[in-house]
């Protein structure tokens, strides 16, 4: 069993044996295991960080987006860095872990 701060719970072996394959697709469509999934914390979980790296890769682009040449030059390298924090975020989901994603992790907006 793993304690889960953000939800003052724990989360079971069965939990995230049972929702594992939902879960990984948080990271592509953070939706799906927010209705899928309602009683899962560690669907709840990973789908809430997935929320986060949404919106971190919306506003990349389109902050980038409309700086000319800087903003277009950096824009690959920025949805590289969102590209990796989803491998983590899928690695943490595969691997059965409760951890947040760097740098964006920590932020709340979904409760």
């Amino acid at each position: 069993m793993q304690r889960h701060e953000e939800f003052n719970t724990t989360v079971s072996e069965s939990d995230i044996r049972q929702n594992k394959g939902i879960t990984i697709v948080a990271y592509i469509l953070f939706f799906i295991p927010l209705l899928a999934a309602k009683e899962s914390p560690f669907a709840q979980f990973h789908a809430k960080q997935g929320f986060n790296l949404f919106l971190l890769a919306l506003a990349v682009n389109i902050v980038l987006g409309i700086i000319p040449i800087i903003g277009w030059l950096l824009l690959p390298l920025a949805n590289l860095g969102v590209l990796v924090l989803a491998i983590i975020g899928i690695l943490n989901v595969v691997n059965g872990q409760v951890k947040r994603l760097p740098l964006i992790g920590d932020i709340v907006i979904l409760k």
